[in-house]
């Protein structure tokens, strides 16, 4: 285990640092999370020391991104826990905030990408992606990072992200990282924890039935097979109160009409009292070459 780790807990020390590590010639790579890590989270952290020479992860639990009726007083938290994980990854810097540093008293200044949260999870949770956004551009000005990490497994998160980087013009590299799940396919996430044993096996069902639509479409199915095969192994499981399954486009998040381009499959679904969602890409099996005259 390496040293104790830096923590910073307001902006402006945190700015400071960066100026500092940016003028000794360091590229700043980071990481944000809501805490309670897991092993996603520190394959982004690996990732992110592959490609930099300093790395920052921030842990912060976003109030702005919880609707009223959702978890953020249940949403798991252990600092010392965390920390013990950052100290095992040789993380640089933890920006920690409160969130009155982060919000301060009169705070009025939004970010917002519209076309690309209008469905999927953006249709249930209105204002949810706004606060994404927000927390995550407040962060880039903040850390002052060249290359931020983020996982697929919030897809539409991470296009969120990117269609921000471009149209705001923010010099900073977004680096999706691969789902990462345990060995039974339950994609890892931070609300695990607050499923009982028995809900984490009915939480398996989600993997299940988007493994069994991309299995299918893998030997030439059309979409509309895929998703029927993915509803069906949702429709058997007990204790999965499904939300939406959608298939769009992978990159415009659009209603997909086929395979002909790049799928996304997205699931959310509640499982006792915890949300979860998953989600894996389609692609259409290639065609056979043709034969030569």
């Amino acid at each position: 285990m390496s040293g104790a780790v830096e923590i910073l807990r307001q902006p402006r020390p945190m700015q400071r640092w960066a100026e500092a590590a940016r003028l000794r010639g360091e590229r700043i790579a980071l990481v944000p999370t809501m805490g309670y890590l897991h092993e996603g989270h520190l394959a982004l952290m690996r990732e992110g020391w592959r490609r930099a020479s300093t790395l920052v992860v921030s842990l912060f639990v976003n109030p702005t991104q919880f609707g009223p009726n959702e978890d953020f007083g249940r949403y798991p938290r252990d600092f010392d826990r965390d920390l013990r994980l950052m100290e095992e990854a040789d993380v640089s810097v933890v920006f920690a905030p409160e969130v009155e540093s982060v919000y301060g008293s009169g705070f009025q200044s939004w970010v917002e990408v519209t076309k690309l949260t209008r469905g999927l999870c953006g249709a249930r949770r209105p204002g949810h992606f706004r606060g994404v956004t927000t927390v995550v551009a407040k962060l880039f000005n903040i850390v002052k990072p060249h290359c931020a990490l983020f996982g697929e497994k919030d897809y539409q998160q991470l296009r969120a992200i990117e269609q921000m980087v471009e149209d705001l013009n923010f010099d900073v590299e977004i680096v999706p990282v691969p789902t990462v799940r345990e060995a039974d396919g339950l994609a890892l996430s931070s609300r695990n924890a607050c499923l009982s044993p028995a809900e984490r096996e009915q939480a398996l069902a989600l993997s299940r039935a988007l493994f069994a639509a991309r299995r299918l479409a893998g030997k030439g199915a059309t979409l509309e097979a895929a998703i029927n095969e993915a509803q069906a192994v949702l429709g058997a499981a007990s204790g999965v109160r499904v939300e939406y399954l959608e298939a769009v486009d992978a990159r415009t998040l659009e209603p997909a009409r086929n395979l002909g381009a790049p799928v996304l499959l997205a699931v959310a679904a509640g499982v006792g009292k915890t949300r979860l969602i998953d989600n894996v890409v389609l692609a259409a099996r290639p065609s056979a070459p043709s034969a030569r005259a």
